[in-house]
């Protein structure tokens, strides 16, 4: 049976505290997440979210029981209300799905290398918050005091952690304890490519064999197999500093929506992801994929020219819209279907070094189903997989050498009152094992140019490229 229902500890903070040093402040506690809106946007860069100390943490692996379902048990004891008038996360269960994950719903070949053995899903249930909403510069402490179920135990602790996280906020940084782990030997990875002119930086591709990848997915598409397949490369960086201060850096030179950071443990997690994957709130669904990419340049007249040719650019809308219509597909086995619908298709979105093609695909959980049903109908998103998604995971298991681990995954929170919002981790460095590995790619269609496929997926890394020194 649920817990009784009763409003968390909320306390205002002021002054409102710079969301850097909180996180500078607690990122020394276990598990710390922080998703951040280091790209202010009314509607999509508004609230950032600090957590850490999770009072459950669990990690699963492809290989064992169905990881949704086991989140769902972790999660059902713990429910509250939403408190209004507050930034949308108030606690609950939040970490990584990483792309594997979908092997778990679909029958799909494993990849072929996997040196890093990342977890399938990663998640902590956070009972204290530090909530942030940028448009009204303010900020709260949300404390339920959870795992505690008798009332008068749980308001006792709720007190008490919110007391903690506030002495924290208060206090001098302290550095992040990292776990003694086994660094991965440059013999022990897989095929690496010098690459970049960066001394240090490989690939997992060779610029001509990448090509050969592209050409080879084309010729899948002119088979008939798929309308479009997403093809990436690893690129990888030896680790020179703590991957907090990496990503310190990648939110100052590649501000993105839904940059996020979240600490595994042995494994950290940098995103700078400017794409929404799903969202939920009081059972109404946005999808937000991307297609279409133009790099950025120091001219305005020249991105504003760019950015024409891509609203313009008919291979760039097609696979646009390929998506769009995958994503229908998947929200409409969950959601009523009269109310799936486009609300917003191919429209331009410029960010630091790049400018994309953004659509939004709509409408209403269906009664009886979960935003977790929502998850596992609609995962992993079809913006970084293809059309069909199932036929071009296949083709990506094919032709990557490695498994992709957190890229193309989401970070993820669901919280105790049933929101839910996903990025997807595009523009995402995995720290860990000695490694900084940051996947880059593009969607592949019967009109790709691989020469230029390929400098598309450089235009994509260039931030990360930036904030690695």
């Amino acid at each position: 049976m649920p817990a009784t229902y009763f409003e968390p500890f909320i306390e205002e903070l002021s002054p409102v505290p710079d969301a850097r040093e909180a996180f500078l402040r607690l990122r020394g506690l276990p598990h710390c997440l922080w998703l951040d809106s280091a790209r202010r946007h009314a509607a999509l860069g508004r609230y950032s979210f600090l957590a850490a100390d999770p009072f459950d943490y669990f990690e699963l692996p492809v290989s064992g029981p169905d990881a949704l379902a086991i989140l769902a048990q972790k999660i059902s004891p713990f429910q509250a209300a939403t408190v209004a008038d507050l930034p949308p996360f108030q606690g609950g269960a939040a970490g990584l799905m990483a792309y594997d994950l979908g092997r778990q719903y679909e029958r799909l070949p494993p990849p072929r290398i996997d040196e890093f053995k990342l977890p399938a899903l990663a998640m902590g249930l956070y009972d204290v918050v530090v909530a942030w909403d940028h448009e009204c510069q303010r900020a709260w402490l949300i404390s339920h005091g959870w795992p505690e179920i008798d009332e008068a135990a749980r308001r006792r602790h709720a007190r008490e952690r919110l007391d903690q996280f506030r002495g924290r906020l208060a206090a001098e940084p302290k550095p992040p304890q990292r776990p003694q782990t086994r660094s991965i030997a440059p013999s022990d990875l897989a095929l690496q490519f010098a690459v970049g002119g960066m001394p240090g930086l490989t690939s997992t591709f060779s610029h001509e064999t990448y090509l050969q990848a592209v050409r080879r997915a084309i010729d899948y598409i002119e088979a008939g197999d798929v309308f479009q397949v997403n093809l990436a490369q690893r690129l990888l960086y030896p680790a020179h500093d703590d991957a907090s201060e990496l990503y310190l850096r990648l939110r100052e030179r590649n501000a993105a929506t839904f940059a996020a950071y979240f600490d595994l443990g042995e494994f950290q997690i940098a995103s700078a992801s400017p794409e929404r994957f799903l969202s939920v709130r009081a059972g109404q669904v946005e999808a937000r994929p991307i297609k279409g990419t133009r790099q950025r340049t120091r001219w305005p007249e020249a991105d504003l020219f760019a950015g024409d040719e891509l609203r313009l650019s008919e291979k760039d809308r097609a696979e646009n819209v390929m998506i769009v219509d995958l994503l229908r597909n998947d929200l409409a086995r969950v959601c009523r279907a009269e109310s799936v619908c486009v609300t917003q298709l191919c429209e331009l979105e410029t960010y630091e070094y790049v400018q994309h093609l953004v659509s939004a695909v709509r409408g209403t959980l269906r009664e009886g189903c979960r935003p977790l049903d929502l998850l596992r109908a609609a995962f992993p998103g079809g913006s970084i997989t293809g059309a069909p998604k199932v036929r071009a995971m296949e083709i990506i298991a094919e032709l990557e050498p490695t498994a992709r681990g957190a890229y193309c995954g989401s970070l993820v929170y669901v919280g105790f009152d049933g929101t839910l919002d996903a990025s997807i981790l595009i523009r995402t460095v995995t720290a860990g094992r000695g490694w900084w590995q940051f996947p880059v790619g593009g969607g592949i269609v019967a009109q790709s140019v691989p020469a230029l496929e390929y400098d598309e997926t450089w235009h994509k890394a260039e931030g990360l490229l930036r904030s690695l020194r």
